[in-house]
């Protein structure tokens, strides 16, 4: 059986603070756990978790695409976001290319989507997450999760639950060796993490150690994931 992706991880140094950011941007509930704080996805919107940080990190490995329904829905997005502590950034994007680049409070990058990507449409509001990696990665997680290939060109791969809603999707070379812990992780759910860890490890992670209540690997790109029991 596939593992449940819960949520996309992100190390924080004041998780609760960057919960509520987050929380009232996507309009989402703040649940605090033991060793962080959640925004809990459902079966078509992906998680988002806040932890702290607890050793140094790398770059950013992956960040978030809102959707917009107008032009004036995503200046509201864009406004939201400024009133709650973001910030614009300058990522070398060009005034036509149609989406906007933002920071959250800590500095972690995400975009507002024009209206006009039909490659988001009928995403929900949190669209797609957005991360590194060449096509060998999107294939596992395709496996991985047990969720199709929605996107499959040039390198660039995109996957998405066959309920719909959030597309996961890779884009670029190949990864370069890391030096340093990812600042982003996923976190997946099992009923029985020691066979599913077999079977991700068949598929082509890594195993790496057990930590907080679960077991991390890492998928054919280097990037850490967690595999814990369900809830």
């Amino acid at each position: 059986m596939s593992s449940r992706l819960v949520a996309v991880t992100y190390d924080a140094q004041d998780p609760a603070a960057l919960a509520v950011f987050w929380g009232q941007l996507l309009g989402r509930e703040v649940v605090p756990e033991g060793k962080g704080v959640l925004l809990p996805g459902d079966d078509t919107q992906v998680g988002v978790r806040f932890v702290a940080a607890t050793e140094p990190t790398g770059a950013e490995s992956l960040h978030l695409h809102l959707t917009s329904t107008s032009l004036d829905d995503q200046q509201r997005s864009v406004d939201v976001a400024m009133s709650l502590g973001g910030r614009h950034l300058d990522v070398g994007q060009l005034p036509e290319e149609g989406h906007i680049v933002l920071a959250d409070p800590e500095g972690n990058a995400f975009c507002v989507i024009g209206p006009d990507s039909s490659f988001l449409a009928g995403c929900g509001y949190l669209g797609e997450v957005a991360c590194d990696g060449g096509r060998e990665v999107g294939v596992f997680w395709s496996e991985a999760l047990g969720w199709p290939l929605v996107w499959d060109q040039d390198e660039e791969t995109a996957v998405q639950s066959p309920l719909g809603g959030t597309k996961v999707a890779w884009g670029g070379p190949p990864d370069s060796p890391q030096v340093d812990r990812d600042r982003q992780r996923f976190h997946l759910a099992a009923t029985d993490v020691p066979t599913e860890v077999a079977r991700l490890v068949s598929l082509g992670a890594t195993l790496l150690a057990e930590r907080d209540g679960g077991v991390e690997l890492a998928d054919p790109g280097g990037h850490e994931f967690l595999v814990a029991p369900e809830a």
